[in-house]
């Protein structure tokens, strides 16, 4: 649309305030308000704001930055109180002389998504965000109370947890992501709302729509929604499996091959085979907390060891069967992924280490099929190749810093802000003491 195009609507809608969104470096939502009527300045100057105490972004010195909107991602917020509902665009970061911050997580990647484009490829993900819903336990938010006790795929017409879910998927259609299916996970509290694959850039920020969203409307019910990787010990985690696909521009898949036992391109097992030799250093990135390696364990189908297979959840790539002999469908899937994460950078990582896989015309290894990775001895998996990811935040920081190819995906000030970010979290985790430890030593020490 363009800016007539969105005066009108967004007069037709009844909005009486507007969020101007962006991201930090970790992923959180940073939001610029403003009463409607600011709007067409807005979209003709831009909006000004203090980019010194965000994480990530600039000295004070270099504070005055200028957001840009995206008119393409105008929503309406249906958690907004009708008598003050309120619309979001998200935006892109320049400095006060017109260069593009290039601290801007979704800058940079709409940037490389353009040089991609003139190159003739477009990348399409498709995600599979995962989340717990808790009741509040009192004034204790800390050890939250399971909302429901369902399982995998379970179903009960008069329980709240489908209720809530319906509303959330309702909610998500309003804001325009296309949704596909929503149903509860294997955990006690756990859900999964897919949408349709996209566009990379678009998919990014339906993921932040999605997790907003999701917690607003759970806040709304009482409840606490999280995407923390695994906020309950013994119980499966929760992950956002990313299916990935390249496309021409004319529509064509270039992962497609009808010749291939799994109908994958070599194009698309150089770009597997980029993502397998990088794993280690994109972990950091895809996995991006230190809760997220307490996900990343054997037994739970978290995939923990380096490999691909065709039929083998264990693997850290997947060939999901019912994309196989479908010409539009071919993609791979890569099962790392958390939604704790900031998922401009996640793509940009992924995106970097498989296109660094058809540039330097990698073959994939043996895939892991028919083989239970998790039952082998350490050294039936050394005789296999087989390397695992990273056991800590801390390792994984080392690994990201070691790989040049995911750094330079990130870009020198995204990787520079993310790393220095993230190693302050590993030191707070590293020096405090927990429950655990005190119910362990405190009497016995």
């Amino acid at each position: 649309m363009d800016k007539q195009e969105i005066l009108e609507r967004v007069k037709a809608d009844g909005v009486q305030y507007v969020s101007y969104q962006f991201s930090d470096v970790i992923g959180t939502v940073k939001s610029v308000d403003a009463p409607v009527h600011r709007l067409e300045e807005a979209i003709n100057e831009g909006i000004w704001f203090d980019g010194s105490s965000v994480q990530g972004f600039v000295r004070i010195q270099e504070s005055d930055m200028r957001l840009s909107i995206d008119l393409d991602t105008y929503a309406v917020l249906p958690f907004s109180p009708t008598e003050s509902k309120r619309a979001r665009f998200f935006c892109e970061i320049f400095h006060p002389d017109g260069r593009p911050f290039d601290g801007d997580p979704r800058g940079t990647l709409k940037r490389k998504l353009a040089s991609l484009r003139e190159k003739g490829i477009i990348v399409n993900i498709g995600p599979e965000p995962e989340f717990f819903l808790f009741r509040k336990n009192g004034t204790d938010y800390v050890h939250p109370v399971p909302h429901d006790v369902g399982g995998y795929f379970d179903f009960s017409p008069n329980d709240e947890a489908v209720r809530v879910r319906t509303e959330l998927m309702t909610a998500l259609t309003q804001m325009g992501l296309e949704v596909e299916v929503g149903h509860h996970e294997c955990a006690l509290a756990q859900h999964e709302i897919d949408f349709r694959f996209d566009e990379a850039l678009k998919t990014a920020d339906n993921v932040l729509t999605l997790k907003y969203t999701v917690k607003a409307i759970a806040a709304q019910h009482g409840l606490v929604a999280s995407f923390m990787p695994k906020p309950l010990y013994g119980e499966n985690g929760s992950g956002m499996h990313c299916h990935q696909s390249l496309f021409n521009l004319e529509g064509k898949n270039l992962f497609y091959d009808d010749q291939d036992d799994f109908f994958l391109s070599e194009m698309a097992y150089q770009y597997i085979a980029g993502q397998l030799k990088h794993a280690r250093g994109m972990s950091a990135v895809l996995s991006p907390t230190v809760n997220s390696y307490k996900r990343l364990v054997p037994g739970y189908e978290a995939p923990v060891y380096i490999g691909w297979a065709g039929v083998n959840r264990s693997a850290l790539i997947r060939i999901p069967r019912i994309a196989r002999g479908k010409e539009n469908s071919a993609r791979i899937e890569l099962r790392c992924p958390d939604p704790s994460g900031n998922p401009y950078l996640q793509f940009q990582a992924m995106i970097g280490a498989g296109l660094a896989g058809m540039d330097e015309k990698l073959s994939a290894p043996k895939g892991l099929n028919k083989i239970d990775i998790y039952n082998l001895s350490p050294d039936e998996r050394v005789n296999l190749g087989i390397q695992q990811l990273p056991g800590s935040l801390h390792e994984a920081l080392d690994e990201l810093e070691n790989d040049q190819v995911v750094m330079d995906s990130l870009g020198e000030s995204l990787a520079s802000a993310f790393l220095h970010a993230k190693r302050t979290e590993w030191d707070e985790y590293r020096i405090f003491v927990t429950d655990w430890e005190k119910q362990r030593y405190l009497e016995k020490a």
